[in-house]
């Protein structure tokens, strides 16, 4: 099933700066895409290396992917509920206790990338699955009004983000 760019009145303020980075129409294709492209990035960095931080009290490269699969989980939780039909307000989450709690430098890199393609091939095959009427329908999630179809760029436009910053601020 092909979904279309959310519209603005789709997701809140805080959604707004992943959902921009993306700019495909078929977003379980660019799931899909990203996918491989995120594990080949994934594949050049080593064990050691994976345990850099860009500066004092930065999260590791380990931690920055734990988050992004944590984060992949949060939005594909919140996605799954409103396609259900969850009519209760969905928890907001404080990424840096996660990430602190998680203790994701002690995981090794491989684990960590192998967690992410599982997640990730998971939720593609349930977002494949959506018909029109559940793409839009829609729900609350950290206080927020959003839709399964905001949600899903979302979670596309999230791991863009840091994918840049791996780029940009680990060399990588």
């Amino acid at each position: 099933m092909k979904s279309m760019l959310p519209s603005r009145d789709e997701y809140a303020d805080p959604y707004h700066r992943y959902v921009q980075l993306v700019t495909e129409d078929d977003i379980v294709e660019a799931m899909a895409e990203q996918s491989a492209e995120t594990q080949r990035v994934l594949t050049r960095i080593d064990e050691k290396t994976s345990l850099h931080r860009y500066a004092e009290g930065k999260w590791s490269i380990r931690e920055l992917v734990g988050h992004v699969v944590d984060s992949e989980r949060i939005f594909s939780y919140r996605a799954l509920a409103i396609a259900r039909g969850e009519q209760a307000g969905l928890p907001g989450f404080d990424e840096n206790e996660y990430a602190k709690n998680a203790n994701f430098d002690s995981w090794t890199l491989a684990e960590l990338a192998e967690s992410y393609a599982l997640v990730r091939k998971t939720n593609i095959i349930f977002f494949r699955n959506l018909d029109e009427e559940t793409w839009a329908r829609r729900g609350t999630a950290s206080g927020w009004p959003v839709t399964v179809r905001a949600l899903a760029y979302a979670t596309l436009g999230h791991e863009r983000h840091h994918l840049g910053v791996l780029r940009d601020k680990y060399g990588v």
